[in-house]
């Protein structure tokens, strides 16, 4: 019954190919079983009517952002529910939730608990982690400011430590030193983890970062000393709270500093790390991932653009005859598949890099920064 609905051009292009579309999607999947366990848990978010919506292109962005909030706190119920654990499963039961877009938990499931994991001490996961990991804590990472972003040396925030109170002074001592952009910070996340220029007895050591509460668990409502918000409608990203954040002289426990490379210690001493790159590892993850998301946002376009192109007939090219598919036409072709071709290069680059990635990292945390240049 489904093969009657496909239109009849797209059956016969379908027809002509000259490999096996079947053997071509296990290599992108990265193998058959991996195949058949996405399509599996395709299935569990398709056929569940809890993630069943109207069609969002008529919705507010304000009824997006509530669509998106909603289906995030099922998901997590769903993933646990159905022992989804996993990674890439996890990415992938989330992606068909939230049908390819974004959405509030992204940064706290993408940047804020990987950063625990990889910059905490074992002090601070036992602390923080779990909390986080039972959305307790919900957390975003706030690094790009108004004035700079992945100029991380002009990053203007201010942590200064008080060795008498032993605790950081965070501060935005200008407007360009406010923290602009970050997912998951207008509405959603009532902690963040804040990357600041760190002073410690007169001298500024760089960039460290610090978990910052934000907002009162149970009221949600913003700290004293804390300016957090909405930064209002973009071009796109609906479903996604991008935030704004000024802090004024507000303090955090020295212990709120992610310690397991670099230190301080209660007199102010400061105790160097192996590398001083090793606080940048989860914005190096997050851009990892970005080669392999602009492939699959490539694909969905190419594959939209080329099915288009082959129902669509346009203009007779001789009276009487019937008029050709637009994908016959050669400036079409010209135009769509390359960018095809471009889509495939992006995934196998993507699963290179975030392989690559996820090896090094390993290394560094057995000690071994030999390969951190290559990050």
């Amino acid at each position: 019954a489904a093969a009657m609905s496909v239109n009849a051009d797209l059956r016969r292009e379908r027809a002509a190919a000259t490999f096996q579309p079947e053997l071509l999607t296990h290599i992108l999947d990265g193998g058959a079983e991996r195949t058949r366990r996405r399509k599996e848990i395709e299935a569990l978010v398709l056929n569940d009517p809890d993630f069943q919506h109207e069609d969002l292109n008529f919705l507010s962005r304000s009824q997006r952002y509530e669509q998106a909030i909603r289906k995030s706190s099922l998901m997590v119920m769903k993933l646990r529910e159905y022992g989804i654990a996993d990674p890439d499963e996890i990415c992938w039961f989330k992606s068909f939730v939230h049908r390819g877009r974004p959405e509030p938990l992204d940064l706290h499931l993408g940047m804020f608990l990987p950063t625990l994991l990889t910059q905490a001490t074992p002090e601070q996961q036992d602390r923080f982690f779990m909390p986080a990991w039972n959305l307790e804590i919900i957390g975003t990472y706030a690094q790009t400011e108004m004035g700079h972003g992945t100029h991380l040396r002009g990053l203007e925030t201010t942590a200064t430590y008080d060795p008498s109170t032993q605790e950081f002074i965070l501060n935005s001592p200008t407007v360009t030193s406010i923290k602009w952009w970050p997912g998951g910070l207008g509405k959603t996340s009532n902690h963040a983890i804040v990357l600041a220029q760190l002073y410690t007895q007169g001298q500024c050591k760089g960039l460290h970062a610090f978990i910052v509460p934000i907002r009162q668990l149970g009221t949600h409502q913003p700290l004293p000393g804390i300016t957090v918000g909405d930064i209002g409608p973009k071009f796109g990203y609906d479903e996604m709270d991008n935030g704004y954040l000024k802090m004024d002289n507000f303090r955090i426990p020295r212990e709120n500093m992610l310690m397991k490379y670099a230190q301080v210690e209660p007199d102010g001493t400061y105790v160097k790390p192996v590398s001083d790159k090793l606080t940048y590892g989860t914005m190096v993850f997050i851009r990892s991932l970005i080669v392999g998301d602009a492939a699959r946002s490539l694909a969905r376009a190419c594959t939209i653009a080329i099915r288009y192109s082959a129902v669509r007939h346009q203009s007779e090219l001789k009276p009487g005859e019937p008029e050709p598919q637009i994908l016959d036409y050669q400036t079409q072709q010209y135009k769509l598949f390359p960018l095809l071709a471009t889509a495939y290069a992006f995934h196998v680059v993507g699963d290179y890099i975030k392989q690559t990635y996820q090896r090094i990292t390993g290394d560094i945390s057995k000690g071994d920064l030999s390969e951190l240049p290559e990050v």
